[in-house]
């Protein structure tokens, strides 16, 4: 088999399973090359060669703990410096489903870490490359806990919180400059992240629970169409725009001189 021209090099983070392996496929499939980024080099090669065997497309292997600061020095680096990239997709995360009163605070600390401010690094990292060059792709992966932090562990659904309103502030800034910008917030993923997060898929109602493959699907349609915020179980895209039309008509009265009325403050 002969290899097409490239799209460029998509690098992926959280790339050894899951949601990060799937983005991995659909993208070799589409025309990129690819760096994967994970701690676990044996399933990082497994998919590398499996990809690359399938799709000719070159795949660049890179272990790293994005939790340590030596290793996401190294990924951050390669994300600003190296001009095959176009494509981040910021996918490397974990979460959790016990309450905050009955998590380890170390576990915490560790996903707000991983989850914002590795997230936060990289997409900045990412961001002054492509703007230098005005081409670029960042995929922020959020969760549906970003709009309904009541289901799951509350520290879980802020980091997811954070992601989206960052995503939302990217595009803002970034959008006129060439890069593209989109938020991703899956609901119930048939992945791993159940099992890590300790509440079994198994235990989930089937109906909830959408397969790694049509979520990362969806996503890539939902990009494809300019969405800086895709919800693949959303059905109806106006509950959406409804959503952010009633938001930024706060705006304009979130900031005044004086207190609203109803707290009968006076000056």
């Amino acid at each position: 088999m002969t290899q097409s021209s490239s799209k460029g090099f998509a690098l992926i983070t959280g790339a050894s399973s899951g949601i990060g392996a799937v983005y991995a496929d659909r993208l070799a499939h589409s025309g990129y090359d690819l760096i994967l980024v994970a701690r676990n080099r044996e399933r990082l090669e497994q998919l590398a060669t499996r990809l690359g065997n399938a799709t000719q497309r070159t795949v660049e292997v890179v272990q790293a703990d994005l939790n340590d600061s030596g290793d996401l020095a190294r990924i951050a680096q390669i994300l600003e410096q190296d001009q095959r990239i176009n494509v981040l997709v910021n996918n490397a995360g974990v979460g959790a489903s016990a309450s905050l009163l009955e998590s380890e605070q170390a576990k915490m600390d560790a996903m707000i870490h991983l989850n914002v401010v590795v997230l936060t690094r990289l997409a900045k990292a990412a961001a002054t490359n492509f703007v230098a060059r005005a081409e670029g792709t960042i995929i922020n992966i959020a969760s549906i806990v970003a709009l309904a932090p009541e289901l799951l562990n509350g520290v879980y659904g802020g980091t997811k919180a954070f992601v989206l309103a960052f995503t939302q502030s990217l595009h803002h800034e970034l959008s006129e400059k060439g890069v593209k910008v989109q938020a991703v917030l899956p609901g119930a993923t048939s992945t791993e992240f159940w099992d890590i997060a300790g509440l079994p898929v198994q235990h989930l109602p089937s109906e909830i629970v959408m397969s790694s493959g049509q979520m990362v699907d969806a996503a890539l349609a939902g990009l494809a169409l300019g969405e800086p915020v895709t919800i693949p179980s959303l059905p109806d895209i106006a509950d959406w725009q409804a959503f952010e039309q009633a938001r930024q008509a706060l705006k304009p009265n979130l900031s005044h001189k004086a207190p609203a009325a109803r707290y009968a403050v006076k000056g």
